[in-house]
Parts: structure tokens; sequence; C-alpha cells
């Protein structure tokens, strides 16, 4: 599979996520990205992206979140400018 994957959420307001491989979208109530086990949409309220490192696929997102939805772990990563940045 390739970088692992974890994802930690404390109390619905700090989402932890390691071995992201791009961003597709993000704005204050969806986030969009690409990790070793899949697309991630992640959806809320007031949601930022509070860190992102591009060495070790790391981010965090902060905000009240609602729900995560993983898709086929098949599908590959993007080609726009933030999928070439995380990759």
């Amino acid at each position: 599979m390739g970088t692992e994957h974890s994802a930690i959420l404390e109390n619905r307001e700090r989402l932890q996520l390691s071995g992201v491989t791009a961003i597709d979208s993000f704005d204050d109530r969806a986030v969009v990205l690409y990790t070793s086990c899949g697309q991630l949409t992640i959806l809320g309220r007031q949601l930022h992206m509070q860190q992102i490192s591009v060495e070790t696929g790391d981010v965090i997102v902060e905000g009240e979140v609602q729900a995560m939805r993983y898709s086929d772990r098949s599908r590959t990563a993007p080609d726009g400018l933030l999928g070439r940045l995380l990759r």
C-alpha cells in the first residue's frame, strides 16, 4: 500500500491525518483529499487546514467535523496544483 494512513479525531474539532498524498479541494464546509487508502471527504462547519506537511503527508484539519467518508481506494490523486504539491 505504500505510506501508512491514520486519522485521529479529537472531540470532533481537530482531525490529524497521515498518509495524505494530495489535496483536491477545501473550503469551510468540505475538504476532499487523497490518502494511501483512497479519497477522503471531510464534511463540517468552519473547517480550515491548520497544518500541511509536504514532506511527511501529515495534515491537520480544525473546525466542527460532521462526517468523514472514504471512497474506493483504487482511485488516483488528481494532477492539480495541490496534487503535485503533496506528491
